[in-house]
């Protein structure tokens, strides 16, 4: 595989696009560039012939004169630039035109060489800005995938609750508020946090920085965060640079962020009022723009009563909550989810499983799942591994799912209240999905009491919105 990349990358030609109204030096240029057989070549005299063939042959580079009659280079690389033509730009200047290089570098102008070349400056410098073209083109690539993987729509959830959450998420993703996400573990607050950061017109191209402060010790959250200078402490043998540093311009996830210490939470609390902290060790201020976007298990209000975490700093993250339900609270996307992870570890395994039985999928939706999405994932990746036909069966799944989900199934049979109550709870499953979890419109379409609805609903852990 790797001698294919190689072949592929030595096949790969670049088209370049000499500009200069001196035809002998056009040439010449050409000349040196063809040495290099990957280089195909385009000249042309002029500003203006410059433009028309920028759209009819769309070169990988162009270089480009300052000093030509007419439409000069300067504002040739402006209308270039105008054009949002990412293509990278090299200035060729003599040596009394410095001056209007520099200028040329301030308008996107990639570099700039002055004439006459000196040895193979030409042919590096083209190199370079080729290389850096690729590797951007490359890097712009990743972002839009990345971006079309965290849309909405591509996080399984028809369930009424979920829908719910997606409408508040689609008010705040353009903001720049933080944002406290709070559910279980295994919910997915980390793939909520990076479609709120990827739907970001701001911070989308710049970088997503996931911190999992329940798995550093103490002693080294506060440097993985904010950095240290060399000598701060015992091991420090040189400068570090923190996760806020790199997160400049683009957002943080602070992962179950209620473990923090009180004196990271007095840092945190100072980030977030002043936008600068300093670094473990340092007396400089750092001045940066992140958006924080924080996540939790635990019932912060309750560690705040507590005095387990800082009032004002739980007010600061919690600008805008968003609330994850439980994969029981939202039966309905089992069979969605389960379709989803089966598709996916069919492929990688590249096994023949093309669906779920109908009693591995009343075992799914009768089991509680504890873990959630992150527990639903791992079972049917292990069922796609252990399933000897088109389909997964009841055998393939964990023990812990077959055997509570049997008993489930197997006392709901047993008597006619049991039948009752599932039967019921289904009914009003239902009702509250259609009526988004609102409990008057629920009580009113069902014709029951508000008080009975939010009891029963509460009974068997229905979502539910007041």
């Amino acid at each position: 595989m790797g001698e294919e990349t190689n072949i592929g990358r030595r096949a790969r030609k670049y088209t370049i696009l000499v500009v200069d109204d001196d035809r002998n030096i056009c040439k010449m240029i050409e000349i040196n560039l063809r040495k290099e057989k990957e280089y195909v070549v385009e000249t042309a005299n002029s500003g203006e012939a410059c433009l028309k063939m920028l759209r009819e042959v769309s070169p990988d580079l162009v270089l480009l004169d300052i000093q030509m009659p007419g439409i000069d280079g300067i504002e040739t690389l402006k209308r270039i630039r105008d054009e949002e033509s990412r293509v990278p730009v090299i200035m060729m200047s003599a040596h009394g035109t410095i001056e209007k290089a520099v200028k040329s570098m301030k308008l996107g102008a990639y570099d700039f060489i002055t004439k006459p070349f000196a040895g193979d400056r030409l042919l590096i410098t083209v190199r370079n800005a080729l290389t850096t073209s690729s590797l951007k083109q490359e890097i712009d690539t990743l972002r839009s995938e990345l971006k079309d993987r965290f849309q909405f729509k591509n996080i399984i959830g028809q369930s009424g609750v979920m829908q719910e959450v997606f409408r508040s998420l689609e008010k705040v993703v353009n903001s720049n508020v933080t944002v406290l996400i709070q559910g279980e573990s295994g919910t997915g607050k980390e793939l909520i946090a990076r479609a709120i950061h990827y739907h970001n017109t701001m911070r989308s191209s710049k970088p997503f920085v996931a911190v999992n402060c329940s798995a550093l010790p103490e002693s080294l959250l506060e440097s993985e965060l904010f950095g240290h200078e060399k000598g701060s402490f015992t091991g420090a043998t040189g400068k570090r640079i923190g996760k806020f540093e790199v997160a400049d311009g683009g957002s943080i996830f602070l992962d179950e962020i209620g473990l923090m210490t009180p004196a990271t939470q007095a840092k945190m609390l100072r980030i977030l009022q002043e936008r600068e902290f300093e670094r473990v060790g340092g007396n400089e201020m750092v001045k940066v723009d992140v958006r924080v976007i924080s996540a939790t298990n635990k019932d912060l209000e309750e560690a705040v009563r507590n005095g387990e975490f800082r009032e004002d700093l739980f007010y600061r993250i919690s600008v805008f909550p968003i609330k994850l339900p439980p994969l029981r609270e939202r039966r309905e996307d089992i069979p969605l989810l389960a379709a989803h992870f089966l598709n996916k570890y069919a492929q990688q395994e590249r096994k023949e499983v093309e669906g779920i039985s109908p009693d591995a999928i009343e075992l799914l939706m009768a089991y509680n799942w504890p873990g959630n999405v992150r527990e639903l994932e791992n079972a049917i990746e292990r069922a796609v591994v252990l399933a000897t036909g088109l389909e997964i069966n009841p055998k393939d799944l964990p023990n812990t799912v077959r055997s509570i989900g049997e008993k489930k199934i197997y006392e709901s049979d047993n008597t006619l209240s049991s039948w009752i109550e599932k039967l019921e709870e289904e009914a009003l499953r239902k009702a509250l999905l259609e009526n988004g979890g609102n409990i008057s419109q629920t009580a009113k379409k069902l014709g029951i009491g508000r008080a009975t609805i939010y009891r029963k609903a509460k009974k068997y852990g229905l979502p539910m919105v007041k």
